[in-house]
């Protein structure tokens, strides 16, 4: 199994695809957080998938 890692460097000029805000890096579960669209965008491969519609919703405890 091939494990890829991703530059926090990189992560931190991302925004959300949706509301354009901040988004932070769950390093646990490789998603990029959007609080205020309560959207967690998954990281395959080390590649951030910034697709709404691949985003996971938030639970109510994780906002």
């Amino acid at each position: 199994m091939v494990k890829y890692s991703t530059d926090p460097k990189m992560l931190e000029l991302l925004i959300c695809p949706v509301t354009g805000g901040e988004l932070h890096y769950d390093k646990e579960r490789q998603e990029l957080v959007s609080k205020k669209a309560r959207l967690a965008f998954p990281i395959r491969d080390g590649i951030p998938i910034m697709l709404a519609s691949e985003a996971r919703p938030l639970e109510e405890n994780e906002i």
